[in-house]
């Protein structure tokens, strides 16, 4: 056996030589580098933690103390280094945050009057990307160049990102369907409908209508908001083009010349391969274009674990600038007048850094392509002036240069994912020979393969939990597969196809090859391991767990990993004490879920809306939120009637999720009956006067009764009505019961007196009478409505009834998600979580008449 002392040398030696830092005499110009890099990234995370900007005078009073610093660090220098690397980090860091904020106060600036919204305003401007085909229409980013609003010119954001619904956007809005028919107006004015010429680089006029980005907020969800915020689009909207309001396509396309080649080379593939899934995939390969992918093969990409294989990865970006690099100093060599002026291969590494950086830009620009980049950039200029930076050090200056032209990078999972995978191979990788002999070194490449694959699978575990609360447990093995599939067959076929179409024929088959591979392995039981969102004290210990595993570090330490990574992977979940429940009203825009937590028991009701064809309430709110509270199944599914806006999610719900019963006043025939059937969920009609207990709660069915299912005109009479109750506290879940069915639960002396009423039918007039508010009198009344929704939901005058009563109304257009504790605690995801991003939702003119 060794000397373990022995051993602990070599591996202190080894952390030492992968960050540079072996010679003393390197380490004062190493930290003259890192601290002011690492000061940046530092000064602008923390600039994005406030929920308000610092006014303008204290951000200019930051930089002007940043400036001082910077001159305190340069006289310090020499004479005294820690007190000098001490300013440094401090100038990065006011500096890092002052210039950050004064660019979020600009694209803050450049917003949507509220006056505007809604209104018809006549925009002339460029398609700037390539737009996005969709079952409900074509949705585009528009950079405007003039605007007008009944013949006055206007401001508007300067980018705005729009939708041409397959309907005029008044009736098609929301629907997710419909078709429209051809405009006779000629060949330069499109029809209201799916705008099939619509492409990048094109100028319009158009008439269109806006409001303020504003998105669903809720606990552990995706943050519209913050993502329209990074990519500076200041409004969103619809186009209205019919007769009265023709769109008008001005001359020939003559803008965004980058976005004009990806989309024809797009629009080649799809005409090329016929299969839309292999196609999607090679437009994502080759072109950056992730938004090719379908839903569905996301998911199965995701549960596989090799959905980082679906973009334009640092490797891709890094063999191009290696074989451009090759290329470009074998033929350097072929002149001497060439080799004279400059070296081949000082000629060849510039030029594979400018081929490296016009494909990342061909390619969208996404972090890894520009993280790959930079740290190119930075080894050729390094190499350019006869100095070497350790690896970890050129990652560290590449990521300040991300987040110097993106500080909202920083807030997207693909950051840290990218660098942090480049840094964990980077500080793991360990020094070894060259074998001797072909075979050998065939050997040593595979398992050099598998302990690389596996140092990435325990490494990003920690953060793949983190941020999306699951991790594929077959990735491992997926990825044996899929990285050389992708990396040295599909991905190569499909680049060289833009110069040869026929080789995204075989591309294409090898990407069959790959889903059906995927589809096999995530078949398997525990394919896919989900674990609750974890406290803030377990993700930092997760965290720590996942270096630990892969650091080239004594084994005693690393046998620690796993005890640090469990609490992430199997969080205790905070369930209410018995006798007590929590509810949760989510933001789902104009529709209705709420959930019922006891201690043992889930209950969820409604399940929200049907956005499109593509996309519901069940799979972008319910089924993450539900996974990041660490549920495992829906006890009770209580669908209270047929509506689309209260059943739209059901079907996504049902699929991810097993739910042990439904309750509803659905028809026998409805498919959902069916669907919940063959998911092993028993099916009970909401009937008056059922009632259980869970874990000391009661609940109780108060509507409708038996003979309203067969004298019931609307589907809206016919809404499951539940109260819940336990320690004092209780409910009243109203589904969307209007003036009649208040009446009758009124005449019939249900007790209906609860602290919380969900409001009945969204607060729109055919509902809350006084009669039935007198009857519940409430504390507090929840709206489940959409910000500035299309039926006027919730109507003044119903909501004035509720202020005469002093009963305080919370609406998730405001709120978001309304989160009541068992402890009594109640919570407004906006209020919560709110940043300087987040829209600020005042009250204003309502955008229609109220229904």
């Amino acid at each position: 056996m060794g000397d373990p002392r022995g051993d602990d040398a070599r591996c202190y030696i080894a952390c030492l030589q992968c960050i540079g830092m072996e010679a003393p005499g390197r380490v004062a110009s190493l930290w003259w580098v890192a601290v002011p890099a690492a000061g940046l990234l530092a000064g602008a995370a923390l600039q994005m933690q406030q929920s308000e900007l610092w006014p303008a005078l204290w951000v200019r009073g930051l930089a002007a103390a940043g400036c001082l610093c910077v001159v305190c660090a340069a006289l310090l220098r020499r004479r005294a280094v820690a007190p000098a690397l001490c300013s440094a980090a401090l100038a990065a860091l006011a500096l890092g945050f002052a210039v950050t904020s004064e660019r979020a106060a600009g694209r803050l600036a450049d917003g949507l009057d509220a006056g505007l919204e809604g209104e018809d305003i006549e925009l002339t401007g460029l398609v700037a990307q390539m737009p996005r085909v969709a079952t409900y229409g074509t949705r585009f980013v528009f950079d405007v160049e003039s605007a007008r609003h009944r013949a006055a010119l206007v401001r508007v954001p300067q980018r705005v990102l729009l939708t041409w619904y397959d309907r005029d956007g008044d009736s098609a809005r929301g629907s997710g369907g419909g078709g429209g028919s051809p405009d006779s107006a000629g060949a330069d004015t499109l029809p209201s409908g799916p705008a099939q010429t619509l492409g990048a680089g094109q100028r319009w006029q158009l008439v269109v209508r806006l409001r303020q980005p504003h998105g669903a907020l809720n606990p552990h969800g995706f943050d519209l908001e913050l993502w329209l915020f990074e990519q500076g689009i200041g409004a969103v909207g619809y186009v209205r083009a019919h007769a009265s309001a023709p769109a008008l396509r001005l001359g020939e396309a003559a803008g965004a010349p980058i976005e004009r080649l990806r989309q024809a080379a797009r629009d080649a593939i799809e005409r090329r391969v016929a299969d839309r899934t292999a196609a999607g995939v090679l437009a994502a390969l080759a072109l950056g274009d992730q938004g090719a992918i379908e839903r569905d093969d996301w998911e199965l990409f995701r549960l596989g674990g090799v959905a980082h294989l679906m973009s334009i990865s640092g490797l891709h970006v890094t063999m191009l600038a290696w074989l451009a690099a090759g290329l470009i100093g074998a033929l350097w060599r072929r002149s001497e007048r060439l080799v004279l002026a400059v070296a081949a291969g000082v000629a060849g590494r510039w030029g594979g850094l400018a081929v490296a950086t016009a494909y990342a830009l061909f390619a969208g620009w996404g972090v890894p392509a520009q993280r790959t980049v930079w740290m190119l950039a930075v080894v050729v200029a390094l190499r350019g002036a006869g100095v070497r930076w350790p690896l970890l050090l050129v990652l560290l200056v590449a990521a300040a240069l991300v987040v110097a032209l993106d500080p909202w990078a920083l807030m997207q999972p693909g950051f840290w994912l990218s660098f942090v995978a480049v840094a964990l191979l980077v500080a793991a990788a360990p020094e070894r020979l060259r074998p001797a002999g072909r075979r050998r070194r065939l050997v040593a490449a595979l398992r050099s393969g598998l302990r690389t694959q596996a140092l990435a699978t325990a490494g990003l575990t920690p953060l793949t939990l983190l941020f999306f609360q699951q991790v594929s447990v077959v990735g491992f093995v997926a990825n044996l597969v899929a990285i050389p599939l992708v990396t040295l067959v599909i991905t190569p076929l499909a680049l060289a196809g833009l110069a040869w179409p026929a080789l995204w024929m075989p591309a294409g088959w090898g990407v069959q090859a790959l889903l059906t591979y995927l589809s096999a392995l995530v078949r398997l039981p525990f394919a896919v391991w989900t674990a609750a969102a974890a406290p803030p004290w377990a993700v930092a210990a997760g965290l720590l767990g996942g270096a630990l595993a892969v650091l080239p570090l004594p084994w005693r330490l690393r046998a620690l990993a796993l005890p640090l990574v469990l609490p992430l992977l199997l969080p205790v979940l905070p369930r209410p004490d018995r006798g007590r429940f929590e509810i949760v009203a989510v933001d789902v825009g104009q529709g209705t879920a709420v959930l019922v937590r006891t201690r043992d028991h889930l209950l969820v009701y409604d399940s929200g809306p049907q956005y499109s064809a593509e996309a519901d309430a069940g799979s972008r709110v319910l089924v993450p939120l539900l996974r990041a509270r660490g549920e495992r199944a829906v006890d009770l599914l209580v669908l209270s009637h047929r509506d689309s806006d209260h059943v739209g999610g059901a079907a996504s719900l049902l699929a991810a999720l097993p739910a042990r019963e439904l309750a509803s006043s659905l028809a026998d025939d409805h498919p959902l009956r069916a669907l919940a059937q063959a998911r092993g969920a028993r099916h009970t009609r909401c009937v008056d006067g059922a009632s259980w207990s869970w874990d000391g709660v009661h609940f109780e069915m108060l509507h409708p009764q038996r003979a309203d299912y067969g004298s019931a005109r609307k589907p809206n009479a016919l809404s499951c009505v539940l109260r819940v109750e336990a320690a004092g506290r209780s409910a009243l879940l109203a589904g969307d019961i209007e003036a009649a069915q208040e009446a009758a639960l009124v005449a019939r002396g249900a007790d209906l007196r609860s602290e919380l009423l969900l409001v009945p039918h969204h607060g729109s007039r055919t509902s809350s009478t006084p009669a039935f508010l007198d009857a519940v009198a409430p504390r507090l009344a929840l709206v489940q409505a959409a910000y500035r929704s299309r039926f006027g939901h919730p109507a003044p005058d119903v909501m004035a009834r509720y202020a005469a009563r002093g009963i305080v109304v919370v609406r998730s257009d405001r709120c978001g998600a309304w989160t009541a504790g068992a402890d009594g605690r109640e919570v407004c995801a906006r209020e919560d979580g709110r940043r300087y991003w987040h829209h600020r939702n005042v009250p204003g003119p309502d955008p229609a008449t109220a229904r």
